[in-house]
């Protein structure tokens, strides 16, 4: 094949496989257009790879900025970098594709060591990619009736956490008034979000429960308020109370109904309770639901947080 008699380029390997891209495939129709109409580069849509998020920057006529302009250029480049840590340094491997439709297999390069990605540093690949004179050659196969399949696969390395316990944790309360119980037409209220530990909480309640085996009780949780900012890797390990006030003004004793649990919050099991906090008749006493308005309140201590390394 012509594209692998390509002069070598220091720490990329080039090759071919049968293996289709295992995270990312992108067929572009009316290829030429691209180049007519100036889309440099074009970008993918996002895609995921080891806990991360991607996509694929293609140069058509080359990039202009490196000096490009006989060869394809084909980037790789991270994405959705906001919540991650000011730090953050990520190790990757990767192989990008092209399609050889004519033999049914795929072109690949590959760099051999590996690339360091942070936030100074989003974008990694292949300056020159491939010759435009071989790419635009039908009989090479890989752009038929101006049509041609690119893809990648993304292999991040060395991955670690580092686990930040705290000495001495300081526990944070927040106080939620619930006002006209008995109107409230919502299957879930949120309190209003409120901070502990550098971290936004919300507490949740189900007046009917949450699901159909707690409609006779109410259901009673702590959730992350942010959970889409964590990076994939970050855990939150928290104790916490939550409190349902005994609002009575004549006993001597308030009989607070609570209960206390610890979890690791995280951004996808962001939310921990009880879904059989107490029994709806026991909360409709005088003392937990006092003219319709009532009180919660959660307790919360961060003891300790993983973050990537």
């Amino acid at each position: 094949m012509a594209a692998l008699n390509l002069p070598e380029q220091d720490g990329v390997s080039r090759s071919i496989s049968d293996t289709s891209p295992t995270h990312y495939t992108m067929k572009i129709q009316l290829f030429s257009q691209l180049a007519k109409n100036k889309i440099e580069p074009y970008h993918s849509n996002d895609f995921k790879a080891g806990g991360y998020k991607w996509k694929l920057l293609v140069y058509p006529n080359g990039n202009k900025d490196k000096g490009i302009t006989d060869h394809i250029s084909a980037y790789l480049v991270m994405t959705q970098v906001e919540s991650l840590p000011p730090d953050w340094k990520v190790r990757a491997t990767f192989r990008l594709f092209l399609l050889d439709q004519n033999e049914d297999h795929y072109f690949t390069l590959e760099d051999l060591a590996g690339k360091r990605f942070n936030r100074m540093k989003l974008q990694w690949g292949f300056d020159k990619f491939i010759p435009l004179s071989i790419f635009n050659d039908p009989q090479e196969g890989y752009l038929v009736n101006d049509t041609c399949v690119f893809g990648a696969d993304v292999y991040v390395a060395g991955k670690g956490e580092i686990l930040s316990m705290t000495r001495d944790a300081i526990s944070s309360k927040h106080t939620w008034n619930i006002y006209m119980f008995s109107t409230l037409t919502n299957k879930c209220l949120e309190s209003e979000p409120f901070n502990a530990a550098h971290q936004t909480w919300k507490i949740q309640l189900y007046p009917k429960g949450k699901d159909s085996e707690s409609s006779n009780f109410i259901s009673l949780y702590l959730a992350l308020a942010e959970p889409e900012k964590l990076s994939p890797l970050t855990k939150i390990y928290a104790e916490f109370t939550l409190r349902i006030l005994d609002r009575s003004t004549y006993y001597k004793y308030k009989t607070h109904l609570f209960a206390t649990g610890k979890h690791w919050f995280t951004a996808t099991n962001c939310v921990s309770g009880w879904s059989r906090f107490v029994s709806v008749g026991n909360f409709e006493a005088d003392r937990y639901l006092l003219y319709d308005n009532c009180g919660v309140e959660a307790e919360v201590t961060v003891h300790g947080v993983v973050n990537a390394l």
